[in-house]
């Protein structure tokens, strides 16, 4: 401690000053608006990313079964929201959270349960349509079996 003549005492004093704290602030407050907007569409590009792979997988095990003269099968099931397939790799799955219903020509709309598509050499003999949701957002996988293509769709409901 240092005394002056005056008898006070002479300190530094310590913390932040006020123009210290008034840039962190716009810093933080910079940050957080470049940041915010990629957090504003996470739900929806889950949704996006899960129908892009059903839509994918589709066209692979079509593709696969006609090029290779083989029979392969997707199984579908709505209550653990699970597909499996077999591929000339072997067995494989894949968890699809959205996964809200599948309608086929023979079928119509399956909404609980389990549902076994077959590739065949000639292809997914039927039209096929998988309907995914995420809180209120839908999105669906059309399949075309005359021309093995597959149609992302999208709707808000």
């Amino acid at each position: 401690m240092l005394t002056s003549k005056t008898g006070i005492y002479n300190k530094k004093a310590k913390g932040f000053t006020l123009l210290e704290l008034l840039v962190v602030i716009f810093i933080l407050s910079v940050i957080t608006a470049l940041v915010m907007p990629s957090f504003y569409g996470i739900g929806e590009g889950k949704l996006k990313s899960e129908t892009g792979r059903i839509a994918s997988l589709l066209r692979y095990l079509n593709d696969t079964a006609i090029s290779r003269k083989e029979t392969y099968f997707l199984k579908l099931n709505l209550d653990t929201k699970t597909a499996m397939w077999n591929t000339p790799e072997g067995e494989r799955s894949e968890k699809f959270d959205s996964l809200l219903n599948i309608s086929t020509t023979s079928t119509k709309n399956v909404s609980k349960g389990e549902i076994i598509l077959f590739f065949s050499p000639l292809g997914l003999q039927e039209n096929l349509m998988i309907t995914l949701k995420d809180n209120d957002k839908t999105m669906s996988v059309s399949f075309n079996p005359l021309s093995g293509r597959t149609k992302i769709l999208a709707s808000n409901q």
